[in-house]
């Protein structure tokens, strides 16, 4: 019985250090830049988008295209940086044990 307190304990601690890790990724903010920094996307550590800035060169007609491709290429950037950060924490948790096939983060 001792061994199953024991693992019932670090289940515990590594459900408390999850919980913890999860405030830290709500307080963290990466920037996503393409273009050579035209455009630039901030994004929270849960993924969520929270400011755009665009180089008002881009801001013309003609440059529309090539505007669209940069966001997309400025979000991936950022959610990047923010699955590199993610997967840091998780395995500062885990004690560098790879996790299960198919278990992600929840967000």
């Amino acid at each position: 019985m001792k061994n199953l307190a024991d693992m019932m304990k670090q289940v515990g601690q590594m459900q408390a250090r999850m919980a913890d890790m999860q405030k830290r990724l709500e307080s963290l903010t990466v920037e996503g830049q393409s273009g050579g920094g035209l455009v630039t996307v901030r994004m929270t550590g849960k993924a969520v988008v929270s400011s755009v800035t665009i180089d008002p060169s881009l801001m013309k007609a003609e440059e529309r295209e090539i505007l669209e491709d940069l966001l997309v290429a400025a979000m991936n950037d950022a959610k990047s940086k923010v699955d590199g950060v993610a997967a840091a924490e998780m395995k500062t948790i885990t004690g560098g044990m790879p996790l299960p096939p198919g278990f992600n983060l929840p967000f």
